[in-house]
C-alpha cells in the first residue's frame, strides 16, 4: 500500500485548510474542500501537471465551497462529493451560512451523495467515508487507515473543536462524534483539520480540553 501524499493550502479570509491528495507516482488527485480565494492551490494543480478526479467535501459551510465554481471553471467538470445530509447547501447562502456573513454564496451543487461506510477509491488506495454530525449535518472524515491519516474537516481541531452555536448544528451529535467515533480511532492516527495545524489522535485524546473535560 502506498502512503498518499497530501498538500494543504491555507485560503481565503478564513484560513481554510484546503487539500490536494495524490499518490506517489500519479498525476491524478482529488481536491478536498474548495474555499474562498482557491487559486494559489488551482495554479499549484495546474504547473505540476495534475488532473483533479473529483472534488471532496468535508462539509458544506461556505469556507469550504465558496470557490468549487472557480475550480470547474479552471480544472473542467469533475464529480463533487458531499454527505447526504447536506444536499442543497451548496446552492443555498442560508443553508451553507454565507448569508448570515453577509457575502451570499451559491455554488454548484455535488452530484455523488455520501453516507456513513462508503469507500472512495483514488487509484489503488481506499479511502472511508465516516459520518460525524454535529458541526453540520453532513459533516465526514475521510480515512486512509493503511497509512493512517484522517481529513476531519472541522469536528476536531489542534487543541479545539469545530463551532456548534450555528442553526444547523447539533452539540448533543457533536459530543458522539468527538468522544464516540473520533476517540475510538488508533492513537498514531494523523489528522488533518479543516483549520489550524495537523495533529494526532493521540496527542488530541491526551491535551484537547474538549476531549479531556468534555463539553
Amino acid at each position: 500500500m502506498a502512503t498518499p501524499n497530501i498538500k494543504t493550502f491555507v485560503l481565503g479570509d478564513y484560513q481554510t485548510n484546503c487539500f490536494v491528495v495524490s499518490n506517489p507516482g500519479s498525476s491524478e488527485a482529488w481536491i478536498v474542500d474548495c474555499g474562498y480565494e482557491p487559486d494559489a492551490m488551482l495554479d499549484w494543480i495546474q504547473a505540476h501537471g495534475i488532473v483533479a478526479s473529483a472534488m471532496l467535501l468535508t462539509h458544506a459551510h461556505s469556507d469550504h465551497i465558496a470557490g468549487v465554481d472557480r475550480a470547474i471553471e479552471r480544472l473542467g467538470t469533475m464529480p463533487i462529493y458531499v454527505h447526504e445530509a447536506e444536499k442543497g447547501f451548496c446552492s443555498d447562502p442560508i443553508l451553507n451560512l454565507s448569508a448570515a456573513m453577509g457575502m451570499p454564496v451559491s455554488v454548484t451543487e455535488p452530484d455523488h451523495l455520501l453516507h456513513d461506510g462508503d469507500t472512495l477509491s483514488l487509484g489503488d488506495e481506499t479511502w472511508r467515508v465516516v459520518h460525524t454530525p454535529g458541526h453540520s449535518p453532513g459533516g465526514v472524515l475521510f480515512i486512509h487507515d493503511s497509512s493512517l491519516q484522517a481529513i476531519v474537516g472541522d469536528t476536531l481541531f489542534a487543541g479545539s473543536i469545530g463551532r456548534i452555536d450555528f442553526p444547523s448544528s447539533d452539540p448533543e451529535a457533536f459530543r458522539r462524534s468527538i468522544l464516540k467515533v473520533m476517540m475510538d480511532l488508533p492513537d498514531d492516527l494523523v489528522i488533518h483539520p479543516g483549520h489550524g495545524p495537523a495533529s494526532s489522535i493521540g496527542k488530541e485524546r491526551a491535551t484537547n480540553p474538549f476531549v479531556v473535560n468534555g463539553f
